[in-house]
Parts: structure tokens; C-alpha cells; sequence
């Protein structure tokens, strides 16, 4: 089986008697892009906050790497639709912030200044090189007020993943963006699908696995390997032992159309895609929450993916 870099086991979550999310079960494998999705108070940045470790699940267990998620970890890597930029900060400082914090201390500053002073040019580097892959090489030296949002976003990105976090959690961060600087960005996570795959065409672990929030289903469809969907449109008077709505829980999992070389020859399998979700979680109930729930059987060795961007057509505009 794959190696599984984050597990959800019966994971439910409630604040006072307002229940958010019942048995969740979610396994996923290192390297794999998931698009979580689903209606607005649905649960999914509850689930991501779990994930996380800021809000520990009422029952059931979130384990990293086998062990479980009690609090943040540097493991766990976020970024927020709302970034968080030193205004008094180049992009590269704010890049290079997290591993200099990390990696040296006030004291060792003080006590070894020579040694700090070769880090932090070691840290600038390593941020150069976040920013550059990332398409940033021109705005190094610019102020978040002298950035766009799409560029902030980016920058916000880099500084998650300079601290090689294991995985990297998006929480609706292209929501604010305007179409053409959000397609940007869907494309920039797209390359990172791309060096996923070099990796392992050279036999090496893929170094991005990402859990990304969104509310667009046709972004969750064209940047993830899998969709998964959470709704509290479901049968749960069919489950035994409830006797009143326990929330949202998983009941769409899937994996995503894979991209030919003739993209355009997959637009009618992005559309049933598309269709088939909004039926399984956005409409009245009306099915088992496992009806749609298929991820294991259509890839029993957790490994889907995409061919690279530049075979890939633009995401389609919603209907």
C-alpha cells in the first residue's frame, strides 16, 4: 500500500450542541494533491484546523506519519486565503524569516555572530531559490504593498514551503484573486505536481503533498489528483445508532481525469465529473454517504495523478 503521510481516522468535531463533522476517514498518500470541497459551513476548515493540530477532533484521531496530531508542527505547513506578510519585510526577507526564527536563536546571534552571519546568507539563498521557482525572481527586493495579490499569495507559499513542511495545507488561498491571476496560480501548483513526478521517475519520495480548500469545483478538478467532498446532505437517518443529524461527513471521494496528450478529449470527463459532485454533495439528500465514495477501488495503490501542465487545458468556467 502507499505510504500514507496523513490519516483521518472516524475523525467528528462539534462546538456545544452544533455538530460540524462525523466519521471522517481520509487516507492520504505522500505526494498526492487533494481537492477538499464541498458547501460554505460544511466543515472544511474545521477538518483542515484538525489536520493542523489547532483544533484537535472531539473523537477519532488525525495521525502524521503514523503518530497522532495533537498540536502544529512544522511538519504542517498553512497558508490562509488571508496572507500574512511583514509589511516591513522585502519578499525575500519574508522567505528567509521562518528557517533564520527556526535555525538560530537571539543568543546564537549574539554569541556566534560570524557563524549567524554565514546562515543568514544561507537562509537568503534558500529563499531566493522558494521565489524564483515560484516565478518571483523580479519582485526579490519589492515590499508586500509593492506586490499584487496573486504575488503576496505567492510569497505566502514560498514561506511554507522554504520550512520543507511534509504537507502543505491551503485554505482557500486563491478565493480573493481575481480569474486571470487565479488561473496564474492554479498553474504555479501545477509545476510542483510536475516536480512530484521527476521525482519519481528518478526513485525518489515526491516532495509536495497538498490538501487544498476551495469552493470552486472546477479548480479542486483541474489542479488535484482527487476530489473529495464534504456535505451534511446525506442519509444519516439510515446509519444506526443516530437519532439526530451528526453534521457533514466525506461523501464524495474520487480521483480526477487524467490528461491525455489531446486534453480537449477529457473536457466531456471534467464536466461528469463536475456534474456528478454537485449531485453528491450540493444538492437535497437523497443517497448514502458512500454511494459516491469510490477512491480506493478506482486506485487501490493510492497513485493518481496528472500528465504535466503544459498537456493540460485551462480549468473550464463555471456554468
Amino acid at each position: 500500500m502507499s505510504d500514507f503521510i496523513l490519516e483521518c481516522r472516524k475523525v467528528s468535531h462539534w462546538f456545544a450542541h452544533q455538530k460540524v463533522l462525523y466519521d471522517i476517514n481520509l487516507q492520504i498518500p505522500r505526494g498526492q494533491f487533494v481537492g477538499l470541497v464541498g458547501s460554505s459551513g460544511c466543515g472544511k476548515s474545521t477538518l483542515l484546523r484538525a489536520m493542523l493540530g489547532t483544533h484537535p477532533p472531539r473523537a477519532g484521531q488525525v495521525l502524521m506519519n503514523g503518530a497522532a496530531v495533537c498540536r502544529p508542527g512544522r511538519e504542517r505547513g498553512i497558508v490562509y486565503q488571508r496572507y500574512t506578510l511583514f509589511p516591513f519585510l522585502t519578499a525575500l526577507e519574508n522567505v528567509a524569516f521562518g528557517p533564520m526564527l527556526d535555525q538560530v536563536g537571539i543568543s546564537g546571534r549574539l554569541l556566534g555572530f560570524w557563524k549567524w552571519r554565514s546562515r543568514r546568507k544561507a537562509h537568503l539563498e534558500q529563499a531566493e531559490q522558494r521565489l524564483t521557482a515560484l516565478g518571483l525572481h523580479d519582485a526579490l527586493h519589492q515590499y508586500p504593498a509593492q506586490l499584487s495579490g496573486g504575488m503576496c499569495q505567492r510569497v505566502a507559499i514560498a514561506q511554507a514551503l522554504i520550512m520543507q513542511p511534509e504537507i502543505l495545507l491551503l485554505d482557500e488561498p486563491f478565493g480573493a484573486l481575481d480569474e486571470a491571476t487565479r488561473e496564474e496560480q492554479q498553474t504555479m501548483l501545477l509545476n510542483l505536481h510536475d516536480e512530484n513526478q521527476r521525482a519519481r521517475e528518478k526513485g525518489n519520495k515526491p516532495p509536495y503533498t497538498i490538501v487544498l480548500v476551495t469552493h470552486e469545483l472546477n479548480e479542486a478538478i483541474y489542479v488535484a489528483d482527487r476530489v473529495v467532498s464534504l456535505s451534511r446532505h446525506w442519509l444519516w437517518e439510515k446509519e444506526p445508532g443516530l437519532t439526530e443529524h451528526p453534521g457533514a461527513t466525506i461523501v464524495y471521494d474520487a480521483a480526477t481525469p487524467f490528461w491525455s496528450r489531446d486534453p480537449h478529449s477529457k473536457f466531456a470527463d471534467f464536466q461528469a465529473q463536475r456534474a456528478e459532485i454537485r449531485q453528491a454533495a450540493f444538492v437535497a439528500p437523497g443517497h448514502c454517504r458512500d454511494k459516491f465514495v469510490r477512491y480506493w477501488k478506482e486506485c487501490p495503490s493510492g497513485q493518481s495523478g496528472h500528465a504535466p501542465a503544459k498537456d493540460r487545458a485551462a480549468p473550464i468556467s463555471p456554468c
